[in-house]
């Protein structure tokens, strides 16, 4: 018989805190995710943030809860994300699934939404037959280097020993593409970059709307989700990587005058946006990501912020090599739509729900 165990966030704290999280054959969270769970400003002290589920003693799955809220018409619509969904494989007949997903929409009360799933987990949530998908978003992703070395094997394993070829191939392109790059200089405009929000810029995007404001925002850039560091095997999401870093950038025009902000992550060599906010046009933005990018040495940029996806594609300064369409959809569970105005949107930005962190 499957049985459930909820951490709300004391109960959280105490469980990353004893270590006893650490005991089971695999991992059902990090203390560094835990941590940046027990500090989202929109968790209250009894929104549950993890369930475990057990058969006898043995841990055999968990999901994970990432409260947020939307502000519509001065009234506050709390929801959660599902930021992770395990099961054992061993276990599956048993469905520890549909019982973790049953609790969480008992301790919401249906107010679930979900992103950046993958096809098995995305299977499963239409079989529940509650959620509905909502407010997609369309976008691309930009190469600048050749990385067949990495992808062809991850596609295609038996390719695995022509790695040392492809790695060749990969170096002599990737050295004309840097020389095709080298006149690209620093930008001729006036920028800075922070590693968190300051108080000029927090009152820049505070002329916005949106899902979170700066002092969000800085939560997760101080507590997030990935580390620098070796992944530990027995944990299956989003954990530790050679680099990840946030940068955030400031853009000001000729009269010293702020006129666009963003957040960048880096990972691993690629590149992410979770947070734009400009007030004319992003042409000195694309310049500036030129720069980044061929400076950083990116191999691939991906981007749903429409307005700078446009500017790219009209620009003639970008050094992509290649593009792809790319496609971010949402899922709402019903009972979380019935609680929104007709037409709602909640004009997301790259970064809302838990997108930022990973």
């Amino acid at each position: 018989m499957i049985t459930l165990k909820t951490f709300n966030r004391k109960e959280l704290e105490d469980f990353i805190s004893s270590g006893t999280f650490q005991q089971y054959d695999f991992l059902p969270i990090t203390r560094h995710r835990a941590l940046s769970h027990i500090k989202n400003p929109k968790a209250a002290d009894e929104d549950i943030l993890l369930i475990l589920a057990f058969d006898e003693e043995k841990l055999i799955g968990y999901v994970g809860c990432f409260p947020d809220s939307f502000m519509i018409d001065g009234k506050e619509i709390r929801y959660a994300w599902l930021s992770t969904l395990y099961v054992n494989p061993e276990y599956r007949k048993k469905r520890p699934a549909k019982a973790l997903l049953k609790k969480v929409f008992e301790e919401y009360e249906g107010k679930i939404a979900i992103t950046e799933f993958t096809k098995e987990a995305e299977a499963l949530y239409n079989i529940m037959g509650v959620f509905e998908y909502v407010f997609p978003k369309e976008g691309k992703r930009y190469y600048f280097k050749t990385d067949a070395a990495k992808i062809i094997p991850e596609k295609k394993p038996e390719t695995q020993p022509l790695k040392p070829i492809f790695q060749a191939l990969d170096a002599a392109a990737n050295l004309l593409i840097s020389i095709k790059n080298f006149p690209i200089k620093k930008p001729n405009f006036k920028y800075e970059m922070l590693d968190r929000i300051d108080k000029e810029s927090a009152d820049f995007i505070n002329e916005f709307s949106g899902v979170r404001n700066a002092d969000e925002i800085n939560t997760f850039i101080d507590h997030p989700w990935v580390l620098e560091g070796k992944k530990d095997e027995r944990y299956l999401f989003s954990s530790f990587a050679g680099t990840f870093k946030y940068s955030w950038i400031k853009i000001f025009d000729q009269n010293n005058t702020l006129k666009a902000c963003l957040l960048l992550q880096l990972r691993d060599g690629y590149l992410k946006i979770p947070y734009l906010f400009s007030n004319t046009d992003v042409d000195e933005v694309v310049r500036f990501l030129n720069y980044f990018i061929v400076n950083n040495k990116i191999k691939g940029f991906t981007s749903y912020q429409t307005q700078l996806n446009k500017a790219i594609q009209q620009s003639k300064v970008f050094s992509h090599i290649y593009e792809r369409d790319f496609n971010r959809e949402y899922l709402f569970h019903k009972d979380l739509l019935e609680l929104l105005p007709k037409n709602f949107n909640p004009n997301y930005q790259d970064g809302d729900g838990d997108c930022m962190m990973t």
